[in-house]
C-alpha cells in the first residue's frame, strides 16, 4: 500500500511539475512554419456611387448587407514574436437600399472581392494563456460586381444604370488586431478584427436608360464609378505552427520512482538574455523549496543556447546563464558548496535546428537535483 501512494505522489508532482513547462512552451513565439485559416462576416460601409450616361448624372450611396468573409495564411515566424505572412482572401457583401436621395438601388445586385495580402505581425507573448497580435498588410484585390442597378433624378427626367458582371482591380491595405489561444504547443485558436480598404476609384460599364418628364425613354451605355470600399471583418479560425514542440519533451520528470530518482526543472531566457523573468524566479524557487525536502549528493545547474551567433560567444552565454540560476538559488537557501555549474553552449538542443537559428525553447538553464 505504502508503495502505491508513493507512486502515486510521483505521479502527482511530475504533472505539477510539468505545468508550467507546458504553459511557457505554449506562449513560446512561432518559430518556422505556419498555416492557418479563418471564416466569419464582413461589414462593409456604404459605397458612394456616381452613375453617368447621355451626358446626364446622379450620386449618391449604396447600402450594403452584412456578409460572408474567408481567408487562408501561410506564414513564417522568425522566433522572437516577429511574423511575416502570404494570404488569400474572399468576402461577399449584397445591396439592398441606398443613402441619400441622389440615387436609389434597384434590383439585388452584389459585390465579392477576392484578392491576396502580403502581412507583417508581432506576437505579444508575454501575456498568459493567450497571445494578442497586430499586423499590417497591402496588396491586391478584385472588386467584381454583379447585377448592380442604380437610379435617380436628373435634370429633365430620371436615369438608371444596369451593370452586368464586371470585376476591376484595386490596390488594398489592411490593418489587424487578433489574439490567439493555445490549445496545444502546435495549435491555437484564433480571433481577430481586420480593417480592409481600397484605393482609388472603379468604373463599371453597363446599360443606362433615360426617362424624360416627357416622352420617350432612351436606352444608351453608361457607367457606375464606385467612389471607396472600406471593410470591417471579423473572423475566428485556426492556426498550426509546424516547428512547436509538445509539452512532453519540456519535461524531465521520471515516470516511475527509482531508487535515486533525479529531478528536473527547466528555466527558459530571452534571446541573447541571462536575466531572469518572474516566472523563471518562480520556478528556481520551487527547485530550491523540492530540494529540501529530498535527500540530496548534489544540484547541478546547465546552462544552454540556441544556434544564432558564433560557438564561442554562445559557450559564455550559456556559462552566464547557469551562473544566473545558481545564485537565486543561494539566495532561495541552497548551499553553494552543493551547486554545481556548468555551460553546454549551443551543444544538446531540446530542439534540434540548424545553424543560426533562434528556437526560445534551446535557451535554457536545466535544474538537476541528484
Amino acid at each position: 500500500r505504502d508503495n502505491i501512494m508513493n507512486l502515486r505522489s510521483t505521479l502527482l508532482a511530475a504533472t505539477i511539475l510539468a505545468l508550467p513547462l507546458v504553459a511557457n512552451a505554449q506562449n513560446a513565439p512561432i518559430s518556422g512554419l505556419y498555416v492557418g485559416a479563418g471564416a466569419g462576416v464582413n461589414f462593409m460601409q456604404n459605397e458612394k456611387v456616381t452613375v453617368n450616361g447621355g451626358g446626364f448624372s446622379g450620386s449618391g450611396e449604396l447600402k450594403t448587407n452584412p456578409g460572408f468573409a474567408g481567408v487562408v495564411n501561410l506564414g513564417w515566424g522568425f522566433g522572437n514574436g516577429l511574423r511575416a505572412e502570404i494570404e488569400g482572401d474572399y468576402r461577399y457583401n449584397s445591396f439592398h437600399g441606398t443613402s441619400g436621395t441622389a440615387v436609389a438601388l434597384s434590383g439585388s445586385g452584389h459585390e465579392q472581392k477576392y484578392g491576396g495580402m502580403a502581412n507583417v505581425l508581432y506576437d505579444f507573448t508575454m501575456v498568459p494563456y493567450v497571445i494578442p497580435y497586430l499586423g499590417v498588410g497591402v496588396g491586391y484585390q478584385a472588386v467584381q460586381w454583379d447585377n448592380v442597378g442604380a437610379a435617380g433624378p436628373v435634370p429633365g427626367g430620371a436615369l438608371s444604370i444596369r451593370t452586368g458582371n464586371t470585376t476591376k482591380g484595386s490596390f488594398a491595405y489592411q490593418g489587424i488586431a487578433g489574439a490567439a489561444f493555445p490549445i496545444t504547443p502546435a495549435l491555437a485558436i484564433t480571433a481577430e478584427y481586420r480593417f480592409l480598404g481600397l484605393a482609388g476609384d472603379r468604373n463599371y460599364g453597363g446599360s443606362a436608360t433615360f426617362t424624360p418628364t416627357v416622352g420617350t425613354p432612351t436606352t444608351f451605355g453608361g457607367t457606375a464609378k464606385s467612389k471607396n470600399d472600406y471593410n470591417h471583418t471579423i473572423l475566428i479560425g485556426l492556426r498550426y505552427a509546424f516547428g512547436a514542440v509538445g509539452p512532453m519533451m519540456a519535461t524531465g520528470a521520471a515516470a516511475a520512482p527509482a531508487p535515486a530518482p533525479a529531478r528536473s526543472y527547466l528555466v527558459f531566457f530571452d534571446w541573447d538574455k541571462s536575466n531572469l523573468t518572474d516566472r523563471a524566479r518562480q520556478i528556481i524557487r520551487d527547485a530550491a523549496e523540492n530540494s529540501k525536502k529530498v535527500s540530496y549528493t548534489k544540484i547541478e545547474t546547465n546552462g544552454y543556447t540556441d544556434s544564432s551567433g558564433t560557438a564561442k560567444y554562445n559557450q559564455g552565454l550559456s556559462v552566464r546563464r547557469a551562473q544566473v540560476v545558481a545564485a537565486e538559488l543561494v539566495k532561495d537557501g541552497v548551499p553553494k558548496n552543493a551547486i554545481a555549474i556548468t555551460g553546454f553552449g549551443e551543444t544538446n538542443p531540446l530542439v534540434p535546428t540548424g545553424d543560426n537559428v533562434r528556437e526560445p525553447q534551446n535557451r535554457r538553464v536545466e535544474i538537476v537535483i541528484k
